[in-house]
């Protein structure tokens, strides 16, 4: 639909296409999943004391250290506890590391999980079950497919319902993958594409450089007039092509159409994903790259009313070459022209990671805080699976999913705590085991649902919203 209003040409619609707009093959791919989206079928319990209206959901690509991050071992033999030094945070007795001294300052708005864990050193399949928060079916069936259980952001649009003229579910600054279909995790799933994200696919060059980030699918093209898109719109309105017959189909048409021509037209969909109204100070203080700029849009995004932001975090050099940062093995050639040989060390602290994540990460709770929004917006940080104990000959650390680490802020979480505990090197769990499972569960435990509530396919039959079991305590 907003395809053939928006498009150049002749102006002209073709009885084809006007009957071709019931299907969703007419619609444009990035807005779909709004406009076909259909009314909650399914009742959401209770809220109770649940505070989350709203989440963004940070994926670190390629298994960030839990060593030289958030569960520093000072004491360990150096081979173990590596070159960076431990530091104070603002919560006495919780320390990180000297990588992230702006992000140790919010420490009491942080739970830090350091109990994660699960079986596979596989980043596909570690990447699948997090995102998804269950295990995958198999090792060969990791990217998304309509057969899968739908993603924590179409959960919540389906037990929710709409968001106005806003997408329910945004991902940023694209769909993660890795030379690849996208992984589990990011689809709707069983639910279909009407409960899909929108996403900006952001193109995939230069992530340092400076972004303005935009969805393009509300730009009108430059031959197509104010005038044109009316005419369009009242053709549309009169043409009484609706997908299916009934008044019920034809109320949920209507609907679609008018939802269509205020996200073009209107003004609040425009506004929330503009950038530019932005003060040039608070650019800058996230950081004018495509990190810092995301994590920007994930905060107008949230406090316009966007329920899930997803983000993802991984590098595109200058000419497109991908580059798993936080994958910190060490490089022995030149990938992605990011300076030749690598060692471990010297890819956390280059600037597309470490810094820049200290950067837009502390930038992101400071804003939401002052603007009253983290008590109602559950922030997450998570990864794959974390490091091995043992640092590597090119000074690095390769894939452990047994002992990592993820985080939580805001919506409803308490602050300033440290959930489960590792052994003496970080290698396995000590105390409070936590899978993906159980963090997803968490998710959606904070917005006041049942983990193990049922939600239905398209042949009415039931599956549990999560196996995971949520981290209740760590809300209050």
């Amino acid at each position: 639909m907003l395809n053939l209003l928006a498009a150049g040409g002749t102006g002209r619609i073709s009885r084809r296409q006007l009957l071709g707009l019931g299907s969703q093959g007419a619609l444009g791919l990035a807005l779909q999943p709004l406009l076909l989206a259909e009314a909650a079928q399914a009742a959401a319990p209770a809220r109770s004391s649940a505070k989350a209206r709203q989440c963004i959901y940070i994926f670190l690509c390629g298994g960030p250290s839990q060593l030289d991050l958030w569960d520093p071992k000072p004491d360990a033999l150096d081979t173990i506890r590596g070159p960076f030094k431990s530091i104070d945070t603002s919560v006495p007795g919780i320390r990180f590391t000297e990588l992230i001294p702006r992000v140790a300052s919010h420490a009491d708005k942080l739970a830090v999980i350091r109990s994660m864990h699960h079986g596979s050193a596989d980043h596909n399949f570690g990447i699948a079950h997090t995102l998804l928060g269950q295990l995958p079916a198999s090792a060969n069936d990791l990217f998304v497919t309509r057969r899968d259980h739908p993603a924590l952001g179409a959960i919540l649009h389906k037990l929710r319902g709409d968001c106005g003229v806003l997408p329910p579910w945004v991902t940023l600054p694209r769909p993660f993958t890795t030379l690849s279909p996208p992984h589990k995790g990011q689809s709707a799933g069983f639910l279909g594409a009407s409960y899909d994200s929108v996403t900006l696919n952001e193109p995939k060059i230069d992530s340092l450089a400076p972004k303005e980030l935009r969805l393009e699918a509300l730009d009108r093209p430059a031959d197509v007039s104010a005038d044109r898109f009316d005419a369009r719109r009242r053709l549309l309105t009169q043409s009484n092509v609706s997908p299916g017959a009934g008044s019920d189909a034809q109320a949920r048409w209507e609907g679609e159409v008018s939802r269509a021509m205020e996200m073009l037209s209107g003004p609040a969909c425009r506004r929330a994903f503009d950038l530019s109204s932005e003060p040039d100070s608070v650019r800058d203080r996230y950081g004018r790259n495509e990190y810092g700029q995301s994590f920007l849009l994930a905060r107008r995004l949230v406090e316009a009313g966007v329920r899930m932001v997803n983000v993802f975090w991984t590098y595109f050099d200058k000419k497109g070459c991908q580059f798993n940062l936080w994958d910190n093995h060490g490089v022995t050639t030149d990938i992605c022209g990011v300076g030749g040989i690598l060692t471990g060390e010297q890819m956390l602290t280059h600037d597309y990671c470490t810094p820049s994540f200290d950067r837009a990460f502390s930038a992101l709770l400071e804003d939401l805080e002052a603007r009253g929004l983290l008590d109602e917006t559950l922030v997450a940080v998570a990864g794959e699976f974390g490091r091995t104990p043992k640092i590597n000959t090119m000074a690095g650390r390769d894939h452990w999913p047994f002992c990592y680490s993820q985080l939580l802020a805001g919506g409803g979480v308490r602050g300033g705590q440290v959930y489960g505990t590792s052994d003496k090197t970080a290698a396995y769990v000590k105390e409070n085991p936590v899978t993906p499972d159980d963090f997803a569960a968490t998710i959606l435990h904070a917005f006041g649902v049942d983990p193990g509530a049922m939600i239905e396919d398209r042949f009415s039959r039931p599956f549990r919203l999560s196996e995971g079991t949520p981290l209740a305590s760590l809300f209050g």
